[in-house]
This record gives C-alpha cells, structure tokens and sequence, in this order.
C-alpha cells in the first residue's frame, strides 16, 4: 500500500509493508526540485534515519534496476 500527496515544494509518497510479518516501518519518499530524501523510523534507535538522493544518483538508481551485473556510467555524466 502507498498513499501519494502533493505539496507546494514536493511530492510526498509514503510506503506502508502491509505484507507478511516481519513487517517493516513505513518509508516516506519526498521529490523536490533538486534531490529526493528517503526517511524510515528505525526502531532500534527510535530514531528517523534519512538518506539524500541527487537527481543524479536517482537517474542512476532507476537505470540499475534495469541492468545486469556491472558498472556503469552515461556517456553525458554530469554532476547535478
């Protein structure tokens, strides 16, 4: 299950593991203009753990789950 909300500064979807225990804690996506951050509760710490994507490296991830095995690089690479 996901729930997708639009905001003025970013679109914010939220991932819920509703399958099978072990469940896991909800993941909130957030897109801005210029990154995207992902946030899940880690229960351990009971702390939110938060991770920054460029565009970049969001370009790359959604290409390497596409891919076989390897390295990889675009031809037209730039940062940002």
């Amino acid at each position: 299950m996901f729930t997708i909300e639009h905001e003025f500064d970013a679109s914010i979807v939220v991932l819920v593991d509703d399958g099978e225990a072990p469940l896991q804690e909800d993941v909130t996506i957030s897109a801005f203009a210029s990154c995207v951050t992902l946030e899940q509760l880690d229960p351990r710490s009971d702390r939110v753990q938060k991770i920054t994507l460029s565009m970049a490296q969001l370009r790359d991830l959604q290409a390497a789950l596409n891919l076989p095995e390897g390295s990889y690089r675009f031809a037209d690479d730039q940062d940002g």
